[in-house]
C-alpha cells in the first residue's frame, strides 16, 4: 500500500516531462524553419522587387496610375522583407532591441502592412473603372492626382499603425502590447480593413470578369489570369492568419477555453504567420512577372548585364504601350 502512490507519481512526473520535451523540441523546429524561410523570403523579394523597381524607372512611364501603384506596392513589400530578419532575433535572443525600436520597428510593420492592403484596394478599383467605364480613365492623370492618391494612402496607412507605436513595450515576454486591450483593438482593426478589402475587391472582380468574358479580346483574357492569381494567392495567403488572429482573442477573452485548443491554435498561428509574411515575395511574380512587357524588360536588362560581351547587342525593349486593356495607360501588365 505504501508504494502505491509513487507509480502515480512518477507516471504523472514522466508524462509532464515528455509533454515538455515535445513542446521544447517542437519550438526548436519552429525556430529553425522560421528562420531558414524568413530569410528566403527576405531574399526573394528584395531581389524580386528589386527587379520590378528597376523595370519600373528605367523602361516604364509613370504617368500611369497602375505603375504608380506596383512601385508603391513594391515598396511596401521591401519595408515588410526588411523587417524579417529583425522579427527572427525573438526566436533566438528574446526581444533586443530596446523600447523606442520595438515601438518604431512595429509602427513600420504596420505601415507596409497596411499601405500593401490600401493600394491593392485602390489598384483594383481603378482597373474596374478602367474595364467596366473605360470612359471616366481616358485622360492621364496629371501629377497632381497621381501625388495626391499616393500621399493619401500612405497617411492613411500611418493614421492606422498610430496604435503599434503608442502601445507597443518591453515586457518580460518580449516586444508586445502592453494592455489586452489595445491588442484586441488592433487585432479587430486589421479583420475590419481586411474584411472591407476582400468586399470591394470581390466586388470589382465579378464586374471585371463579366465585362471580359463578353469580350473576344485574348489580351483581356489573359488579363483574367492575372486578376484570379492577384485574388487568389493575396487572400489565401493573408486570410489564414487574419481567422486565426481572431480565434486567438475568442481565448483572450475567455469565451473559449480549452488548453488543448489554445495549443493547437498556437502552432495554427505560427504556419498562417509564416504563409502570410511569405506573401510579399509573391507580388513580384503575381502583379508584374506574367506580363508580357515586363518579361521582355527582363530578358534585355538580363542581356545588359550578363551578355553584352558575349552576344550581338540585344533588342531594345519595347516602348512605353498600353497595359492590359488598350485605354488604361501605359503599364507593363
Amino acid at each position: 500500500m505504501e508504494s502505491s502512490g509513487n507509480p502515480e507519481t512518477t507516471t504523472f512526473f514522466y508524462y509532464d516531462l515528455q509533454s515538455q520535451l515535445c513542446e521544447n523540441q517542437a519550438w526548436a523546429f519552429a525556430t529553425l524553419a522560421t528562420t531558414i524561410l524568413y530569410c528566403l523570403v527576405f531574399l526573394l523579394s528584395l531581389v524580386g522587387n528589386s527587379l520590378v523597381l528597376w523595370v519600373l524607372v528605367k523602361y516604364e512611364s509613370l504617368e500611369s496610375l497602375t505603375n504608380i501603384f506596383i512601385l508603391n506596392l513594391c515598396l511596401s513589400d521591401l519595408v515588410f522583407a526588411c523587417l524579417l530578419p529583425v522579427w527572427i532575433s525573438p526566436y533566438h535572443w528574446g526581444w533586443v532591441l530596446g523600447d523606442f525600436l520595438c515601438k518604431l520597428l512595429n509602427m513600420i510593420f504596420s505601415i507596409s502592412l497596411y499601405s500593401s492592403i490600401f493600394f491593392l484596394t485602390i489598384m483594383t478599383i481603378h482597373r474596374y473603372l478602367s474595364v467596366v467605364s473605360p470612359l471616366s480613365t481616358l485622360r492621364v492623370p496629371t501629377l497632381r492626382c497621381r501625388v495626391l492618391v499616393t500621399t493619401a494612402v500612405w497617411v492613411a496607412s500611418i493614421l492606422s499603425s498610430i496604435l503599434d507605436a503608442i502601445f507597443h513595450k518591453v515586457l518580460s515576454s518580449g516586444c508586445d502590447y502592453s494592455e489586452l486591450t489595445w491588442y484586441l483593438t488592433s487585432v479587430y482593426q486589421h479583420n475590419l480593413f481586411f474584411l472591407l478589402s476582400l468586399g470591394i475587391i470581390l466586388f470589382c472582380y465579378v464586374e471585371i470578369l463579366r465585362t471580359l468574358f463578353r469580350s473576344r479580346s485574348k489580351r483581356r483574357h489573359r488579363t483574367v489570369k492575372l486578376i484570379f492569381a492577384i485574388v487568389v494567392a493575396y487572400f489565401l495567403s493573408w486570410g489564414p492568419y487574419n481567422f486565426t488572429l481572431f480565434l486567438q482573442t475568442l481565448f483572450h477573452t475567455q469565451i473559449i477555453r480549452s488548453c488543448e485548443a489554445k495549443h493547437q491554435l498556437e502552432y495554427a498561428l505560427l504556419i498562417c504567420r509564416n504563409l502570410a509574411f511569405s506573401h510579399c515575395c509573391f507580388n513580384p511574380v503575381l502583379y508584374v512577372f506574367v506580363g508580357v512587357k515586363f518579361r521582355t524588360h527582363l530578358k534585355h536588362v538580363l542581356r545588359q548585364f550578363w551578355f553584352c560581351r558575349l552576344q550581338a547587342p540585344s533588342p531594345a525593349p519595347i516602348p512605353h504601350s498600353p497595359g492590359a486593356f488598350a485605354y488604361e495607360g501605359a503599364s507593363f501588365y
